[in-house]
């Protein structure tokens, strides 16, 4: 592998030098991001280690310039601990990976193992490539909004990286479909999609679950098992609802993130482990950040390419199309014969704000298919879809105004109270307290 080190300390350099050098590999350095493009118009390399911070011309102005003249030319960034924000900021140009300073050498082993692993897959990449850009869309994702048709873009721009990608979006709004396309039309496609949902896991078992145990690690580890993140080795690890883990697990991921090992509860033998990590949540990560519930290092780590999935209220013009292919789907599995979605009954859809999303359409049409008598479904078929709770008057009080918003949010949960102090950010027994107080109903109505 050709190898060219850009930094203008020459101490990197030289380390550089000689321990890819003793490696094997055909090694250059520059002092300068002008000296390295005049080596790189001279010679191809396969990778180059940029310091971000030089002289002149800056390790983000070298990376810009040579994914736009070499963009098969792999490129490691170089910072120190105070410029992270920095390097992510590169890896969303095009950086496959950036190494803090100071750093140790069997973390350049692990970053040359990750750049060969990738060098491998490029091919078959390439092949898969150019049989999915002829898709338009992707199996079990509907939609012709052009907010749908920015996200088929994204699927198809972000597959063929390892950068890590957050998913933001209401419940309901498909993040785990995104995610699975995501990992369907990347290099690791042929190997595991594990998905994991954090807020149904408490956070003593989450450990044990991703990290894996030794037997006799606790009480009741009568055997050695395997956390996901071994299993998932060389596939994509989805973690749904990220913003529920507790901080020391977020240090416990970043660690792994950053070095490529785990090690097992109950053991002291690191294991490495090579994923693509999907994440996704219906939290506001920013402001938990703000409030100490969630760590911005490990924030930027996750968030390399944030997608923001919008409500299906959002894209009312998707509405019909997912109709017409839930009817379909649940045609097929109940063996009832519906031929169609009645004009009346479509206005109805179309006009409902749909609180659950498209999980929450897909449950109605089940539900209509269901127990429909007719070859068609009518607007009665859907009689069961409340409308949204009537906005308080004019100059409302504070606890109209309260009783409004908890009202709301507990019709966009259907009325899961836990899901719903989540959201609303209290406890569960503060919500039923406020539920009794304001005599509030399920109908999204409160007793007068």
């Amino acid at each position: 592998m050709h190898i060219m080190i850009v930094d203008d300390e020459m101490i990197i350099r030289e380390s550089f030098f000689h321990w890819f050098q003793k490696s094997g590999h055909k090694v250059d350095t520059a002092a300068s991001g002008d000296e390295a493009l005049e080596k790189l118009g001279e010679n191809p390399f396969d990778l180059l280690f940029v310091d971000i911070k030089m002289p002149g011309m800056s390790g983000i102005e070298l990376l810009a310039a040579v994914k736009e003249a070499y963009p098969e030319t792999i490129v490691i960034i170089i910072t120190a601990y105070g410029s992270i924000e920095s390097a992510v900021q590169a890896m969303k140009i095009g950086a496959t990976d950036y190494l803090l300073k100071p750093f140790k050498p069997d973390q350049l082993s692990l970053v040359m193992e990750k750049v060969i692993q990738q060098q491998k897959r490029q091919s078959e990449f390439n092949y898969l490539k150019g049989r999915l850009e002829k898709i338009t869309k992707f199996d079990n994702i509907i939609g012709q909004s052009a907010a749908m048709a920015a996200i088929f873009e994204m699927i198809a721009e972000v597959a063929g990286t390892d950068a890590s990608v957050l998913l933001m979006g209401e419940t309901g709004t498909g993040k785990e479909l995104i995610a699975k396309a995501i990992h369907a039309k990347s290099p690791r496609a042929n190997l595991p999609f594990i998905a994991i949902n954090c807020g149904a896991i408490p956070d003593t078992l989450l450990e044990s679950e991703l990290f894996g145990h030794q037997k006799g690690a606790y009480t009741g580890a009568v055997q050695e098992r395997k956390g996901f993140l071994e299993v998932v080795n060389g596939g994509t690890l989805f973690l749904d609802e990220v913003g529920e883990i507790s901080p020391k697990m977020q240090v416990d991921l970043l660690r792994v993130l950053e070095d490529k090992k785990i090690i097992r509860v109950g053991s002291r033998q690191p294991v490495t482990v090579d994923f693509r990590l999907i994440t996704a949540t219906s939290r506001n990560l920013e402001a938990q950040i703000n409030a100490g519930a969630f760590r911005e290092d490990f924030y930027y780590r996750i968030n390399v390419i944030q997608v923001d999935i919008p409500p299906l209220r959002q894209r009312r013009e998707d509405i019909e199309l997912l109709a017409v292919h839930f009817l379909k789907k649940f045609c097929h599995e109940t063996t009832k014969r519906v031929d169609r979605i009645s004009p009346n009954a479509s206005k109805l859809l179309e006009a409902y704000d749909w609180p659950g999303n498209v999980r929450e359409l897909e449950n109605a049409i089940e539900r209509a298919v269901v127990l429909s008598k007719s070859r068609i479904l009518n607007d009665s078929d859907f009689a069961f879809l409340r409308p949204p709770p009537t906005a308080p008057p004019s100059g409302p009080s504070l606890r109209e105004v309260e009783k409004y918003h908890i009202c709301t949010i507990l019709d966009q949960h259907q009325w899961n109270v836990t899901q719903a102090a989540k959201a609303l950010e209290i406890n569960r027994v503060t919500l039923h307290k406020k539920i009794r107080r304001y005599q509030l109903e399920p109908d999204g109505a409160a007793k007068r």
